[in-house]
This record gives C-alpha cells, structure tokens and sequence, in this order.
C-alpha cells in the first residue's frame, strides 16, 4: 500500500460509523411513530359514547392513547432533526421544509391531546359535582373530540403529505436509499392530499375503506424507509457523501503527497535559465 492509499484510508475510516449510527437513529424514530396506531381503538370509549364526560366508558385506554400520541409527535419531529444535516447536502431549502412541518405536525398533535386530557379534567373534576349542567358537559365533550378530529385531520393526515413530498424528492435524487421508496412516497403523498380533501368536504368519513387506501402507500413508506435505515443505512455510493461536511462527519478528501523538492531555489532558477550545474555569478561586469 503506498503512502497516499494508506492516508486516504485513514481519512475515510472514521466517515462510515456516525453516518451508521446516524441512519440507525433515524430509522428506529421512523418505526416509533407507528406507536399510536391503537388509537384508533384506544379512543373508541371517548368517540362512541356521547355521555363520556358524565363517566361512561373507561378514561385508561384514552389516556394511553394520549401518551403514545405525545411519543409519535416527538419521535416524528426528532426523525427531521436527525436526517437535517444528511439531507441538507441535497437541498437546505427542501430540509428545512421537512423540520418545519414535522415541528407543526407536533404542535398540533399536542393540541389534539390537550383536548382529550382536558374532557378527562372535565369527567373527573366537574361532571359528579352537585349542580353540574349535564346538558351543557355534554355538548362541551362533544366540541373536544370536534377539535382532536380536525387536529388529526390536519396534523397526522395533511402535514405527512408535505413532509413525505419534499423527503422523497430529496431521497430520489440523493440516492440515499433505493428510489423505489422516494417513488412510493412521491405517489402517495398526492394520493393522501385528494384523501384529505375529500374528508374535508365530506364525502366520505375518516376511517373508511377509502380512507384506508389512500394513506396506505405513505404508512408503506414510511416503515420500510424506517426499516431499511435500521439494517442497511444510507447508500455509501450517493453522491452526498462525496462532499465534506462536519454535520454528518464526513471529512474532505485528504490530497496525495506532493514529491519533495531536492533542489535549491537558486538551482531551480539556474535550471530554467539553462545553466544547470554552473555556478552563479554575482556582480556587474566592468
């Protein structure tokens, strides 16, 4: 091995162990955000019975519904600032984009579970109280699950389609990882806008069959993107890792040694005049 190869692999050994364990961190974030998934039957007792903040149904299963919420926002804003300095090599601009809407995505998971946690307040705290209007808890609780509704609608339903969209961009011209993922993300990102839209102006309910399809290739993205980052990390070969970057631990390219000079200056000068080997002269002639 000469001198040059054994620097350069020097200089590059240290690259492939953050950016490892930097994918490795990312792709599990990725898989903890499918931790709210039992929502959809924890929040049953909240959403079927009209009468839940005077005590029907069991408060337990809302409030682990709540926490795992409170982890997936978390976790989902925690998966941008993860991939932030990665993808940013790609396009700062579109980067940011994805921190952004994650860190809104949260902020409005967080006001979804504040209103559940704030009809619990009301059941526990009020509704046994004498003089308690009953009629007007009631209509109360149905407001609060009215604003956890259009929360999830806007939070984990719209705000993935914008994050999605600008991820599979900057993945597909990266190549991070295998652009089949990007192209599934690219194609359900539109599809779960038009599911959105549709919702939005009621043609049909949220939980419906339709509803399922429609977000199905983004929920398909997004846990084998997670998955893929987990057992096989970025593509070594993208052309990201080319440039040096001190964010993602990728040092520039160490330069090969230059030959070392054996000659003098003024030999070198002598050289180039084509006096090789002759002494120099000073002074003038008289």
């Amino acid at each position: 091995m000469t001198a040059a190869a054994h620097t350069a692999a020097v200089a590059r050994a240290p690259t492939a162990e953050p950016m490892r364990d930097r994918a490795r961190l990312a792709g599990w974030l990725y898989v903890i955000t499918f931790v709210s998934i039992p929502t959809l039957w924890l929040y049953k007792p909240v959403k079927d019975h009209t009468d839940f903040v005077l005590g029907a149904g069991s408060t337990s299963g809302v409030m682990a519904g709540a926490l795992s919420e409170v982890i997936v926002g978390l976790a989902g804003t925690a998966t941008a600032v993860v991939l932030f300095p990665v993808l940013k090599r790609q396009s700062e601009s579109a980067a940011l984009g994805v921190v952004t809407a994650r860190v809104i995505e949260t902020a409005l998971i967080f006001t979804g579970v504040i209103s559940l946690l704030t009809l619990i307040t009301l059941r526990n705290d009020v509704a046994g109280t004498a003089g308690a209007d009953r009629a007007s808890l009631v209509t109360f609780g149905h407001s609060q699950v009215a604003v956890y509704n259009s929360t999830f609608l806007l939070s984990q339903a719209l705000m993935p389609v914008i994050v999605d969209a600008l991820l599979g961009y900057l993945l597909y011209r990266s190549r991070l990882v295998p652009r089949i993922l990007p192209i599934v993300a690219l194609i359900g990102a539109p599809l779960l806008l038009a599911n959105d839209i549709a919702i939005f102006f009621g043609a049909y309910a949220k939980g419906s069959a339709l509803d399922g399809l429609a977000t199905l290739p983004i929920a398909v993205f997004e846990l084998a993107f997670g998955i893929w980052l987990i057992v096989k990390g970025f593509n070594p070969a993208s052309p990201l890792f080319a440039r040096p970057s001190t964010d993602t631990g990728i040092r520039a390219p160490v330069p090969s040694p230059r030959e070392p000079a054996h000659t003098s200056t003024g030999e070198a000068r002598e050289s180039a005049d084509g006096t090789a080997g002759a002494p120099a002269i000073h002074g003038r002639r008289r």
